[in-house]
């Protein structure tokens, strides 16, 4: 089992303000509130992560759940999706289980997923999750490290693009190409999804014989993207 994963008492206090803000700008039923720049933003991410593997019948883990937002959009597109989302806000959570908390096959956790151990599930997806800047220069590292060992099938995410995300005091991009090295220490068969949004990419890293055959166009295997 890997080992704990946490950020320090100052950076998860620093995130869970920002989110206070934007819950008091945005209210808490907007995806603005979980950090979006809008609706389109989110739904993006989403259709990268839906794309890359077949979700159909499949359980999976949303590390950073947020609204579960991720759940209706899963809903909408697969059947017999079982869905576990954990946050570490609270008001995410509450706001959640009202929206989903009654759909079979579906729970809502409040808690950090890096400083907590999870049963195994199909797929484990984080959209937003790994974008928050840390002290630690490994964090990301070990939450991917992590999300891998809780997953029988795969591990979906997205990060920012280091390349052309701005400076920010909060979020950070990270270089895909050393996260794309990264995940296939722990795979040989990584997948890279771009041309969705100008400073977000997705990486699926599968644990099954080969990438999903019926993955979107925006898909592309890594040789052809020229990474080592």
């Amino acid at each position: 089992m890997p080992a704990l994963v946490a950020m320090n008492l100052i950076e998860r206090a620093t995130i869970q303000h920002f989110h206070r803000h934007r819950i008091g700008t945005f209210g808490v039923s907007s995806a603005r509130c979980v950090g979006w720049r809008d609706d389109d933003s989110q739904r993006r991410r989403f259709e990268a992560i839906a794309g890359a593997a077949p979700l159909a019948g499949a359980s999976v883990l949303d590390v950073g759940c947020g609204l579960g937002d991720l759940k209706g959009f899963l809903d909408e597109r697969f059947e017999d999706v079982s869905y576990i989302g954990v946050d570490h806000m609270a008001p995410f959570i509450r706001q959640a289980r009202e929206r989903y908390g009654h759909d079979a096959g579906t729970s809502f956790l409040e808690g950090d997923f890096g400083s907590a151990a999870f049963l195994e599930v199909d797929y484990v997806v984080a959209s937003g999750a790994l974008s928050y800047r840390c002290a630690d220069p490994g964090f990301w590292r070990r939450m991917i490290r992590k999300m891998f060992c809780s997953a029988r099938r795969g591990v979906l995410f997205n990060m920012l693009d280091a390349a052309v995300f701005p400076a920010h005091p909060l979020l950070v991009g990270q270089d895909r190409g050393e996260v794309v090295a990264f995940c296939r220490e722990l795979s040989r068969r990584v997948t890279l999804i771009d041309g969705y949004l100008d400073d977000d990419f997705t990486v699926c890293i599968h644990r099954g014989r080969r990438p999903f055959a019926g993955a979107t166009p925006v898909i592309a295997p890594l040789a052809s993207r020229g990474w080592p």
